[in-house]
């Protein structure tokens, strides 16, 4: 009992540390004060409005959702049929297919960002939402194809086998079978890569222009220029846009599917 008290109390601990941060990002954000300070002077929601009323920052969470959702999308075509690929079939050049898919997990996105501006300008699209999108397709592919190989049993197969002995399609054994047994991966590799994708500032920032701009390469010019509580203000809107998302995805699909998965693929 005691034990289990003690345990129970350093977890308490570690998650009012992880947690901390976050309350004073929001308390600086409803301060009174014209510069960043926690405890905040007084109470206010003025850098809010300030933030909302500001044409470049609501573009900004406009071209960062928008790529985010684009480029985790691709990612997920992508990264289904690779994941089946090289999880089920022998062929040349295996390794190497896999190898190069984890590339961007190990490359600096500072070094992808500059080949990536190199690249598109040599296109004759640098610079512009589709030089971007490609380039956040590079980085979040791999861990959508991650979650998704990881999900993958010997089971999947004997069920694929069962459905085409039963006569169901190809097409039919996919949508009904194969893709119900990934959707934990598929949705654990989406959160991430949509994530990876938002917060992303070294690869964006190359490609990026005055009226082309991400929320995190935003925040980066401004910071160099002026420190006030909106920088705070936009931080906290992106801690409160993360809690309604991971709610709504825990009232809809609920969260535990991804526990549950695991505990199976330890049972098997």
């Amino acid at each position: 009992m005691l034990a289990r008290s003690t345990i129970r109390a350093i977890a308490l601990v570690c998650l009012a540390f992880l947690l901390l941060p976050l309350v004073v990002i929001i308390g600086a954000s409803l301060t009174t004060a014209s510069y960043l300070s926690f405890p905040p002077q007084g109470l206010t929601f003025k850098w809010y409005g300030a933030v909302l009323a500001d044409p470049t920052y609501v573009r900004s969470f406009l071209v960062s959702t928008v790529l985010a959702a684009c480029a985790t999308a691709a990612g997920i075509a992508i990264a289904i049929p690779s994941a089946l690929a090289l999880a089920r079939h022998d062929f040349p050049g295996k390794h190497i297919l896999a190898a190069l898919f984890a590339s961007p997990l190990v490359l600096p996105y500072l070094v992808l960002g500059s080949a990536l501006l190199q690249f598109t300008g040599y296109l004759g699209f640098s610079q512009t939402f589709m030089a971007l999108l490609v380039g956040h397709i590079v980085i979040v592919t791999p861990f959508i194809l991650k979650s998704v190989s990881s999900v993958l049993t010997r089971d999947h197969v004997v069920l694929e086998q069962a459905s085409a002995d039963l006569g169901a399609s190809p097409w039919t054994t996919f949508c009904r079978i194969t893709l119900p047994l990934l959707k934990p991966g598929i949705i654990t590799g989406a959160i991430f890569g949509f994530i990876t994708s938002w917060i992303n500032v070294e690869l964006s920032i190359f490609n990026t222009t005055g009226a082309l701009n991400t929320i995190p390469v935003q925040l980066f010019n401004y910071v160099q220029y002026s420190v006030d509580p909106g920088i705070a203000a936009v931080s906290a809107i992106t801690i409160f846009i993360s809690v309604v998302v991971i709610t709504l995805l825990d009232m809809t699909i609920g969260l535990d599917v991804f526990s549950d998965t695991k505990n199976n693929r330890q049972n098997t």
